[in-house]
């Protein structure tokens, strides 16, 4: 039986962390060996808390151990370009979370050195590899329901981020509604050519003050024709709102909220359920892990990764796309 894939981890946030968890206890083809984070301290609970050897503080660590097959960037944004490269130098395989970079010309620079040094590059677009949304996939690719005509993604966060977050993440189109230009790609499998978007501060002045939004409806327009909504709240105050629908010429598909269970209360005042699971590491606690095992997969046995670099610069320049729509009021044309 071949021997385990070996995994280097840079960065043990909160992401990290669930990563690391899913590597050392849920994909028995693969294990961490390694992990590093600038604080030293959290790359040693890392180390301690999911059976890890090695913690470190210095990612080029990582990066220069014969024993590492791949690594998961897990560190901060403005590090995810570089740390890339050089992990492609290094002729390490690369999982990396979202975004590469904010830039289009240094996401390009990227791709180019992960494609010269010949590794492979899957992103952290984690949604693709939930069951509700694949299985909404599978009725378009199917042709299940026909040729799709329009499409509605509903992404609402629980509670504003703090602005602390805001001046690093580069706004709510890339931080946010980032996930949903790639989901409206991915769904629909095909290209958006045009983005309009209309936005503004609804939910907290202090992110005004920072310079974004916090609310926003995004259209679309596809190759084929068909035309699609983002729908964005940064608060929803019943809990974590994720749901998709798309018509098509034979029928439509939709997917709704999950929900902690499938009960319902009838009493004489009121029918009831309990609210949705409050926000993404509960919703998406089995996409991280199949994610994970289709990179593991992919290196293991040399096959194309499912969330590819161009993915990731295709729902940036969505996002880039967003902003400048807002900006100006008008809709951007995506083929010039």
């Amino acid at each position: 039986m071949p021997s385990p894939l070996n995994i280097g981890l840079i960065g043990a946030g909160r992401i990290g962390r669930v990563h690391a968890a899913n590597l050392q206890r849920r994909i028995p083809d693969a294990r961490v060996i390694l992990v590093a984070d600038p604080v030293e301290e959290a790359a040693r609970a890392a180390a301690d808390d999911f059976g890890i050897k090695f913690a470190v503080a210095e990612y080029q660590t990582v990066l220069q151990s014969p024993a590492v097959d791949a690594v998961v960037i897990c560190s901060a944004t403005h590090t995810h370009a570089a740390i890339t490269m050089e992990a492609a130098a290094a002729g390490k395989h690369i999982f990396c979370e979202k975004p590469l970079d904010f830039d289009l010309a240094v996401i390009d620079q990227v791709l180019a050195a992960v494609k010269q040094a010949g590794v492979k590059l899957q992103m952290g677009f984690n949604r693709r590899f939930d069951a509700n949304f694949a299985r909404v996939r599978q009725a378009v690719t199917s042709g299940e329901i026909g040729t799709p005509r329009l499409m509605h993604i509903i992404s609402r966060d629980p509670a504003p981020p703090p602005p602390a977050y805001i001046a690093v993440s580069g706004g709510m189109f890339l931080d946010m509604t980032i996930h949903d230009f790639d989901m409206a790609r991915f769904l629909l499998g095909e290209e958006v050519t045009e983005v309009y978007a209309a936005a503004g501060v609804l939910v907290d002045p202090a992110i005004g003050a920072q310079g974004d939004v916090d609310s926003a409806l995004i259209t679309l327009k596809f190759a084929s024709g068909a035309m699609g909504v983002i729908d964005n709240c940064r608060q929803a105050v019943y809990g974590y709102d994720q749901r998709v629908e798309i018509l098509g010429s034979a029928g439509s598909a939709s997917t709704g909220n999950i929900y902690p269970n499938a009960a319902t209360i009838s009493t004489a005042q009121a029918v009831r359920r309990d609210l949705p699971l409050n926000f993404f590491m509960e919703r998406y606690t089995e996409s991280y892990v199949t994610e994970m095992q289709a990179f593991v997969d992919a290196v293991r046995n040399d096959t194309p990764v499912p969330a590819t670099g161009e993915d990731a610069r295709a729902a940036t320049a969505l996002a880039l796309a967003a902003r400048v729509s807002f900006d100006t009021g008008k809709p951007v044309n995506m083929t010039r």
